[in-house]
């Protein structure tokens, strides 16, 4: 066995490898940019070298320097993580002749799974069903227009050497397809070093399944059980499960059966992933293979007891496959939702910064020991106080939870999301507990295309709805009546003008362009020991009780006998007399009155906010790269004004409505703020 190993990655998956090489007595070694010598993943290894500067393309996809990092240091084995050089032929290769151990694949697997147009030949002659389309390079927009015709639209358009829903677009006519060419060939080029472009059929309500398989050295391959992988946004995974509510036992053990077949044609050794489109009649056809851990893989983890980084290590050092296919087991259901830095109320532009709080909810159980089951799991590289870097993807952490049965995990995970403070830059939470109280998503009733059908215009606070909105209301009283009972016994107040506790009160929720609401609140019975009061808003009662300490975020508590978590603060909006509550994705901004302060308050005039329809905003942290268009010029709305790139995706800005360009104020290649002025119009 190894005694040092090196994490050629960085974040959640380079602190995931370092868990489980701890418990296993393996020293381990980070390697880090300029951008993240301050990161969790280097604070955590036994040692750390720096490999130049933050772009990936300059750090940690440069190969020389992991080489390098590896001898310098004495480790024998190198893991690759998840994207960046993890499926790279002449990386894997480079490994091996220079006799560090990769930690991964054999090269002559990667190059021939890993390229999704050779693997898709491999497959044709395994006689492996796949989705037609065109799987040769095509040379370019014109070519591949002419090819999606053929083809019959809509058309999925692929980056060969893409992942994680960069190089990837759908097409439904020639304009789609022409664009959509050309912004694949740029994304996968600057991503991946390799620009080739391929088109297959866009199969239309599609479930995305993938089969969990490993191999070693001794040629035995398993399947570990499926993950459901269709709740995707722009192709982008966003909430995973195992196993699947849709397939059957006998969809699950063909679909099983094909992926190990598939994996021995190559001799495949370590972990990797066979993804499927499946069907609604439940007939699936072969899309990829990843050939190296997936994010997703804790989900498989849970519900098999395995622990995947264990077993890619002891395979990468010879060992055999301690399991057969019948000791694989499927206990439980198991959801992982990702955490990413984007405000889902500003069309998911990428948000980066300074994590001002982040407190995950309680673990109960663990990345490195899967004996500990049915609990909650984080999986994260980031820390309090630390910075998401604009260089690099949007995930701040992993989610997972393990239940005994779907129901079960869900209740889990939404428990866990109204727990996850993160503050300072914006997260995809409200987002994720939509998706969980969606009918569709409850049921299991959904495809690939689920989020586009449900949300297709953006993401809006109208999108998840409480299902008790006075429950909000409650809470702010209650915590309002423990605010004051504690000011009410601060000794030195001056005579007559003591903090007087009361209990009649007014919540006032704070709505757009001044239309507030108005709840008159009782607050009774409030016996300081047990933290416990009787509130009535709206001919309703709630008898709410919690211990939280005041000036925390997370409040946990029960009200009418049910257990809840939220999120209370005091001044965290754009009130400062306000309190912010949190809970199950919505959120509400609420001051908590006297009757009269109330009445005051209505005679309050409303300041509306300044108009600024006459600039163009940056909306999100990131580089100018292009500036279409010049002083004088007039645009129409819809045309192309800028392009912005952040966490290495391209988000282009149009003109919402027709006017003249004005003056020009930022120029290209400069780092812009969020709501920095772009351009000013006449």
């Amino acid at each position: 066995m190894f005694t040092k190993i090196l994490i050629a990655n960085r974040g959640e998956i380079a602190c995931r490898v370092i868990a489980t090489a701890r418990k296993m007595g393996i020293k381990t070694v980070a390697v880090y940019s300029d951008a993240d010598k301050e990161a969790r993943h280097v604070k955590l290894a036994d040692e750390a070298v720096n490999i130049g500067p933050a772009p990936s393309r300059e750090s940690y996809l440069q190969a020389e320097k992991i080489i390098a990092a590896c001898k310098q240091t004495g480790a024998q084995a190198i893991h690759p993580g998840y994207g960046f050089l993890s499926e790279n032929e002449a990386f894997a290769q480079r490994c091996e002749d220079e006799g560090i151990a990769f930690i991964g694949p054999k090269a002559h697997s990667i190059a021939a799974m890993g390229d999704k147009i050779a693997s898709k030949k491999l497959a044709n002659e395994a006689k492996v069903n796949t989705i037609p389309g065109y799987n040769d390079a095509i040379a370019g927009p014109e070519q591949a227009v002419e090819i999606a015709k053929g083809i019959g639209y809509p058309v999925m358009i692929k980056a060969s050497a893409g992942g994680g829903g960069k190089g990837l677009r759908v097409a439904y006519n020639d304009k789609e397809a022409f664009e959509g060419f050309a912004s694949c060939q740029n994304e996968a080029r600057n991503s991946f070093g390799d620009d080739r472009i391929f088109i297959e059929k866009f199969v239309q309500e599609p479930r995305h399944i993938e089969i969990q398989i490993l191999g070693d050295s001794h040629g035995n391959v398993i399947y570990l059980n499926e993950r459901e992988c269709s709740i995707q946004r722009r192709h982008q995974k966003v909430i995973e499960e195992a196993p699947s509510p849709f397939i059957s036992d006998a969809t699950r053990k063909a679909m099983g059966e094909q992926a190990v077949a598939l994996a021995k044609a190559v001799k495949y050794q370590s972990a990797g992933t066979v993804e499927f489109v499946v069907g609604k009649d439940q007939d699936f056809y072969f899309l990829e293979m990843n050939t190296r851990l997936q994010v997703e893989h804790p989900v498989t983890e849970c519900i098999t007891g395995l622990d995947l980084v264990e077993l890619m290590i002891r395979v990468a050092a010879g060992e055999k496959l301690p399991l057969t296919q019948a000791d694989v087991k499927r206990e439980g259901w198991a959801i992982e939702c990702r955490i990413n830095a984007e405000d889902p109320f500003r069309n998911f532009l990428p948000s980066t910064g300074r994590l001002v709080r982040f407190q995950p909810p309680e673990e109960t159980m663990f990345q490195s020991d899967t004996s500990k089951k049915l609990g909650v799991r984080v999986d994260t590289g980031v820390y309090e106080g630390g910075e998401i870097p604009m260089y690099y993807d949007s995930m701040i952490a992993k989610l997972i939870v393990h239940g005994t049965d779907r129901n079960d995990a869900i209740a889990k995970m939404r428990a866990a999301l109204n727990g996850f403070v993160i503050r300072g830059i914006s997260s995809n939470i409200p987002f994720q507990a939509a998706l969980l109280a969606h009918p569709k998503f409850v049921s299991g009733q959904f495809n690939t295309g689920f989020i586009a059908e449900h949300y297709g215009k953006g993401f809006a606070a109208e999108d998840v709805p409480h299902d008790d909105p006075l429950f909000l209301v409650a809470l702010a009283a209650f915590m309002n009546r423990r605010y004051r009972a504690r000011a009410s016994g601060i000794s030195g107040q001056l005579a007559g003008h003591e903090v007087k506790v009361g209990e009649q009160f007014v919540v006032v929720t704070l709505g757009a362009e001044g239309q507030n609401q108005h709840h008159e609140v009782t607050v009774s019975d409030f016996e300081d020991k047990s933290g416990s009061s009787a509130v009535t808003v709206g001919g309703r009662s709630y008898q709410i009780s919690s211990n939280a300490t005041l000036g925390q975020i997370r409040v946990q508590g029960a009200c009418n006998g049910q257990g809840f978590t939220a999120q209370v603060e005091r001044g965290a909006g754009k009130n400062p007399l306000a309190l912010r509550i949190q809970h199950n994705g919505t959120q509400i901004e609420a001051m908590v009155l006297s009757p009269l302060g109330a009445r005051l308050h209505q005679l309050m005039p409303y300041k509306a906010p300044p108009d600024l329809s006459r600039f163009l905003l940056s909306p999100m942290p990131g580089l100018l790269v292009d500036v279409a268009v010049q002083p004088g010029q007039k645009v129409q709305a819809g045309e192309k004004l800028a392009v912005i790139e952040a966490m290495k995706m391209e988000n282009i800005l149009f003109a919402a409505q027709d006017g003249v360009v004005g003056k020009i104020v930022a120029g290209k290649g400069e780092s812009l703020a969020v709501d920095q002025v772009i351009l000013e119009f006449q």
